[in-house]
């Protein structure tokens, strides 16, 4: 399961548009002519929203390796080391390549979705006496942002090509031409543009609206805040609060809107009615019977499956996870969660049961399928946990057999509104408002506590409490800060975040070298791993693309 992309990025945007007219006399179908330019826009904005799912499971836009499987929530998974390796170096922050085939797959299929989104700006603004012409744009400008975000997160120095940019210039781009900072506002300025422009409701589920774009922007600006100003290191060296103010503004717009929680925590992961809820700001839309011959399947998730259902057993959960979920007098155990393995016997807080599936208990809250050791595929290696949010029943007409693997057709989330909620709350803790942030924190809590409907064994495992001031917690700066970034962890686990969060915090250092330590108990594969405080928090520069450049990008430092 390795692949190789032997040619740089912008030499196959050039190839692209230039080789037909060697070989052909022929006007290509694909060429914007006067006659067919009035409609061609929509083609090119739908193939910008269906970049959004134009992933494979080696490379998965859900970033579960890279923001999962790369932090302490979890294991590689597979049938062993070696299965897709370059996934089990991320895991150990060892031997990790500039030349991974995973990595630069990666890259350039997030800048195939830019050209995308460039593309239909241009073909937009070709199109004479367009009525709604910045709508229209803004909803490729956020697509064009939200791929930006994910190059950022994942290797800091990139090239920003927008639509103005000749294809000819592509090459000539510097990965270092704009500073940290200045990268990040070019997100948000695209971002920012769709708050501005984009309707509050769109007819057709699945387009951005106003609301999903000032969620984004919030996010922009609670990770631009974290200055790392030293272009040499990745060090925080300074929380900007003017960056932070944007984010509690912005949060405050979707707050007010259509969107908000789920009654319970659960509707977010399940199929059919319950997709595009109220909570979903953001999602991939996936489909079946669509003529074709699986349908629109998420094939980023597809090897989470369990063994026993499919295949291929990858994702799992890590023991450190498993264990934070536990709960003492109905709050998290923060100083002591992981001294010991937690039994399930104990009492948790009930995220645990929609987010971890556990040996005796219901697979998908089917309770005729009980999710036991012999489902996983190396346990000895891996454990006997199984992710359940990216999951469905199998007895769901939304599982898609594709022998060997088994996709499916729900919709992944990509900003819910807990994630806003909790994003708010960090800010306020971090512009010394903490006591603000306590009645957001407490509200995920609640909704946390009123999700066990589902789950048949409630009363016996579960116990969450919220936090009261005096009472049960002592509510300073440290422990506010303390409980949101808990909080996130529980709420997001699994959904790919974890990884960034904490290179967002600075903290992934510590964190991670402190999970390698507890882990090695667990998992002999461990012995090796070593996370490197500035060369781990970003991926390296494929080589493949600084060869195609000449040289002109920049390596990360460390590689």
């Amino acid at each position: 399961m390795k692949i190789q992309f032997k040619t740089g990025l912008i030499g196959l945007l050039i190839l692209s548009l230039s080789a037909c007219s060697d070989f052909l006399n022929e006007e290509p179908t694909g060429i914007l002519t006067t006659e067919n330019v009035q409609t061609a826009y929509e083609g090119a904005l739908s193939a910008a929203y269906s970049a959004l799912g134009n992933d494979h499971y080696n490379t998965p836009l859900s970033l579960w390796p890279y923001g999962t499987v790369r932090s302490d929530d979890a294991y590689k998974g597979g049938s062993g080391e070696q299965d897709i390796s370059t996934f089990h170096f991320f895991e150990i922050s060892n031997n990790i390549s500039t030349e991974f085939g995973e990595v630069d797959a990666l890259w350039y299929q997030c800048y195939v979705s830019i050209s995308r989104a460039n593309s239909a700006i241009k073909a937009i603004n070709a199109v004479e006496n367009l009525s709604d012409r910045e709508s229209k744009i803004a909803e490729a400008r956020f697509l064009r942002g939200h791929f930006y975000f994910l190059l950022k997160i994942l290797f800091k120095n990139i090239p920003y090509i927008d639509e103005t940019v000749p294809v000819d210039q592509y090459g000539t781009i510097s990965n270092v031409a704009l500073s940290n900072d200045e990268l990040w506002q070019k997100i948000a300025d695209d971002f920012k543009y769709g708050v501005d422009h984009l309707p509050v409701r769109q007819m057709d589920r699945g387009r951005a609206d106003k609301y999903a774009a000032a969620a984004y922007l919030a996010k922009t600006y609670l990770y631009k805040a974290y200055r790392q100003e030293n272009s040499q290191a990745h060090e925080v060296t300074s929380i900007n609060a003017e960056d932070l103010n944007k984010v509690v503004t912005y949060a405050d717009m979707v707050i007010a809107s259509q969107y908000k929680m789920e009654s319970d925590f659960a509707y977010n992961f399940l199929p059919g009615s319950y997709e595009n809820g109220a909570e979903s700001i953001f999602a991939v839309q996936y489909s079946g019977d669509d003529g074709t011959k699986f349908g629109r399947v998420n094939l980023a998730d597809l090897l989470s499956v369990p063994m026993k259902l499919g295949c291929c057993d990858f994702l799992k959960p890590s023991q450190t996870l498993v264990n934070a979920f536990r709960t003492q007098k109905g709050l998290p155990a923060f100083d002591n969660y992981n001294t010991k393995d937690n039994g399930h016997a104990e009492k948790n807080d009930p995220r645990l049961f929609h987010t971890v599936a556990l040996p005796g208990f219901a697979y998908k809250y089917n309770e005729t399928l009980i999710y036991d050791v012999d489902w996983n595929r190396n346990p000895g290696t891996y454990g006997v946990y199984a992710s359940l949010k990216e999951n469905v029943d199998p007895t769901c007409d939304c599982f898609v057999p594709m022998v060997p693997f088994y996709a499916n057709t729900k919709n992944r989330i990509l900003i819910r509104h807990a994630d806003l909620l909790l994003m708010k709350a960090e800010a306020l803790v971090e512009l010394k408002r903490w006591n603000e942030a306590l009645p957001i924190i407490n509200s995920v809590r609640n909704r946390a506590k009123n999700s066990t409907g589902l789950i048949p064994y409630a009363n016996n495992f579960v116990d969450i409490q919220l936090y009261q001031n005096g009472v049960n917690c002592n509510w300073t700066e440290e422990f506010a800060r303390e409980a949101v970034r808990w909080e996130r962890r529980l709420e997001l686990a699994m959904e790919g975040g974890r990884f960034f969060d904490l290179v967002r915090w600075g903290v992934s250092e510590q964190v991670m070298n402190e999970y390698y330590d507890t882990e090695q108990t667990r998992r002999s594969y461990y012995a090796s791993a070593n996370f490197t405080r500035n060369k781990h928090e970003y991926l390296p520069i494929p080589e493949q693309q600084i060869k195609f450049s000449k040289y002109l990008y920049k390596q990360n430092v460390g590689y």
